[in-house]
């Protein structure tokens, strides 16, 4: 009589005699915790916990998962939607308070640009103004002080004019000759003269002595060159008139030569003194 295969033999602790414990294998036919599969030894237990927990933190496609990525996209779609909905749309849905606050914004700082324009263009109006009348005071007077200056001796002239040359009197100055042609000369519009070498201003004074002609002090020889600037012909024409300075000198047994020149340099110069006794009349600046 046959007898059934006997059970293991077990020790009291549920190891097999071959001493292998059924419940510490692993699954997946892993060597359990401390034994090596290839050889003895605990070195593959490090290892497998790394395993382990390179698992659980991968993704796994559950249904949880799966509804959480379309919700996500869902959201993005609605977002970029609505964005762009607001840039295209503009003012169009906002409420009339709302647009109403925008205007009132809008003309209050354009009102507040206009003053601005208002004022700068006022500022630059004025400085232009002042500086224009700053430029033509400063014009007005520099012409009024060359002027005086031409008319006082202190400043040189130049323009077209006459070269008068008198000869020939031998000795025979005519100090009165001299004059009578410097009056003919300011009688025909003459505005600067130069007698040799010395300026003829309104206090210039002609004398002779010891047959020397004296211009305020000073000898000047003959031939008397003088010089004059103004409408030429006309002072040209002023020499020659009948019974004129031409004449005069002619019957004295002198002689007259006029040049006619486009330019005329005077240049002799009078260092003005100031007066004693005279004194500018104040004037009140309207």
């Amino acid at each position: 009589m046959s007898t059934p295969d006997a059970a293991p033999d077990l020790d009291p602790e549920g190891v097999d005699r071959e001493g292998v414990d059924p419940e510490r294998v692993d699954p997946e036919g892993v060597a359990p915790e401390g034994s090596d599969p290839e050889g003895p030894g605990p070195a593959r237990g490090p290892q497998r916990a790394w395993r382990r927990l390179l698992r659980a933190g991968s993704p796994r496609a559950t249904r949880a998962n799966v509804l959480a990525m379309v919700l996500a996209g869902a959201l993005g779609f609605a977002i970029i939607a609505q964005v762009r909905q607001t840039s295209i749309e503009g003012l169009e849905t906002l409420r009339e308070d709302e647009l109403v606050r925008i205007f009132a914004g809008v003309d209050q700082d354009g009102d507040r640009l206009a003053d601005d324009i208002r004022g700068l263009e006022s500022s630059l109006e004025l400085l232009q103004s002042q500086s224009t009348n700053e430029e033509e005071a400063q014009r007005a007077a520099q012409e009024r002080l060359d002027a005086l200056g031409i008319l006082a001796g202190t400043a040189p002239a130049t323009g077209p004019g006459i070269v008068l040359t008198i000869g020939g009197l031998d000795g025979r100055v005519g100090a009165p000759i001299v004059l009578d042609t410097i009056q003919e000369l300011r009688d025909a519009g003459a505005e600067a003269i130069q007698i040799g070498d010395v300026r003829v201003v309104a206090d210039t004074w002609i004398s002779e002595s010891d047959g020397e002609l004296t211009v305020s002090g000073t000898k000047v020889a003959a031939p008397y060159v003088i010089r004059a600037i103004g409408d030429a012909n006309t002072l040209a024409g002023a020499m020659e008139i009948p019974g004129g300075v031409s004449a005069t000198v002619r019957r004295a047994g002198g002689g007259t030569d006029t040049q006619i020149r486009d330019e005329v340099d005077v240049d002799a110069l009078l260092s003005l003194t100031p007066p004693q006794y005279a004194r500018p009349v104040p004037t009140t600046t309207p």
